[in-house]
């Protein structure tokens, strides 16, 4: 007879399969980190179009560059803020694998989608060698965190958070953070992108255009210091990093609820329900958060706890 002993297979499933053969039974194993993965896979894959925004570290909305805003606007006297963009994202539902073009299209006049041209790609690849991922945590909704190292001082964290009302929904939240002295962490910049799935990827060949069921928004009025005051409480998923764990790649698991207290005043206040932000504690950690307020008194968050040294320790979400 054949058996499996569940207490010995730590972090796997076992499934009966619907035929039998005498006292044989036939079973089907599935790791959970195996299956998780493939669920993120399936929800962070396609096209997801929006617009992007560069912010300065007080959340201030920059201006695009004078040279790609069409004469009309400057005519006008138009500020022009955002980009229009596009994400294609394509994860391998075996292999931990993932890749996502950023890309950024010239501002035009009305809709005119057909028209629309690349202005910048940056291409990312989570998995394989020589991406610059220093660590990647997910969750099975479609959100996740990757720290990436772009220089030997420079450090981008990227949040994406999925609406949980809405799995076509996300945002993502870039801090620019540079590292002084291999100790301090300065806050250069942001960038936010506000995207819609529109479809299963096509490498970026298919544009929304004037579907987009989104607007410009940088210029919009910032979310108000008093929606993120006081004390929070959610399911927190949490995935470690450290000395004793080499592996770059951690899914976020779900641990006990959780209280947050938050008094707002090292939030940086963005438009759409945004904040984000970066503090470091008398013992020389320093702690990165962006929040996504979904309704009054509901919000996502996501977290990234880095050491003295600015290695990344834990990364966390809390909903």
């Amino acid at each position: 007879m054949c058996a499996v002993n569940q207490d010995s297979l730590i972090g796997v499933l076992g499934e009966t399969d619907s035929h039998q053969d005498g006292s044989i039974t036939i079973l089907k194993v599935r790791d959970k980190s195996i299956e998780a993965w493939s669920q993120f896979a399936k929800r962070v894959s396609g096209e997801w179009d929006g617009f992007g925004a560069d912010f300065s570290n007080e959340g201030k909305a920059i201006e695009l560059p004078e040279s790609v805003v069409p004469e009309t606007y400057r005519e006008w006297e138009v500020k022009v803020f955002d980009w229009q963009t596009q994400c294609p994202t394509l994860a391998e539902p075996e292999e931990h694998v993932l890749q996502y073009k950023s890309i950024q299209l010239l501002p035009t006049v009305g809709c005119e989608a057909d028209a629309a041209t690349q202005y910048s790609v940056d291409e990312r690849k989570i998995g394989g060698e020589n991406s610059g991922l220093t660590a990647f945590s997910y969750q099975f909704s479609g959100s996740y965190v990757a720290v990436w190292q772009e220089k030997d001082t420079l450090l981008e964290l990227e949040y994406c958070l999925i609406n949980p009302q809405d799995c076509e929904s996300r945002v993502r939240i870039v801090q620019v953070i540079q590292v002084l002295n291999n100790t301090e962490m300065v806050l250069q910049g942001i960038r936010v992108f506000r995207e819609q799935w529109y479809g299963p990827f096509r490498n970026g060949d298919q544009l929304g255009g004037c579907s987009i069921r989104d607007s410009a928004f940088a210029s919009t009025a910032p979310m108000t210091a008093s929606d993120v005051t006081g004390i929070w409480k959610g399911s927190k998923a949490v995935a470690t990093f450290g000395s004793s764990n080499t592996e770059i790649f951690q899914e976020l698991l779900d641990e006990k609820v959780q209280n947050s207290v938050r008094d707002g005043d090292n939030s940086i206040l963005l438009p759409k329900q945004l904040w984000c932000s970066l503090k470091q504690s008398k013992e020389g950690e320093t702690l990165s958060e962006v929040g996504w307020l979904l309704d009054f008194g509901q919000a996502i968050t996501s977290s990234c706890l880095f050491s003295s040294t600015a290695k990344p320790q834990a990364s966390c979400k809390l909903q």
